[in-house]
């Protein structure tokens, strides 16, 4: 069973996409590629959110598929904290980033 995490984010106030999404290039893909934990991670620039979707805004989507929630946690908290701690102090607000947890349902 697939165990996916959906994470939602939004920039802070004057940070341009280019520089996130370089960002993400540079740092945040190697580093999730690094983690034993990850199978795939990938960012997605949200273009468009249905009317009944509340919130928001977020300017991104992030699909994260890990073998094991808590030593995913666990890992993270320690291989990925300098990851997180830069993500949060110069490009996301963390007070609109939101998660969802979920199980991939078979074909």
């Amino acid at each position: 069973m697939a165990i996916i995490r959906f994470v939602f984010a939004a920039l802070k106030p004057g940070v341009s996409a280019e520089d996130y999404e370089r960002f993400e290039r540079e740092v945040d893909y190697p580093v999730a590629a690094g983690l034993k934990t990850i199978v795939s991670y990938r960012t997605h620039r949200i273009t468009e959110t249905g009317a009944g979707l509340t919130g928001g805004p977020w300017d991104y989507v992030e699909r994260i598929e890990v073998t094991d929630r808590a030593a995913y946690e666990a890992e993270l908290a320690v291989a990925g904290k300098q990851l997180i701690d830069e993500l949060y102090a110069k490009y996301l607000d963390r007070s609109k980033t939101v998660s969802v947890w979920s199980e991939l349902i078979d074909p």
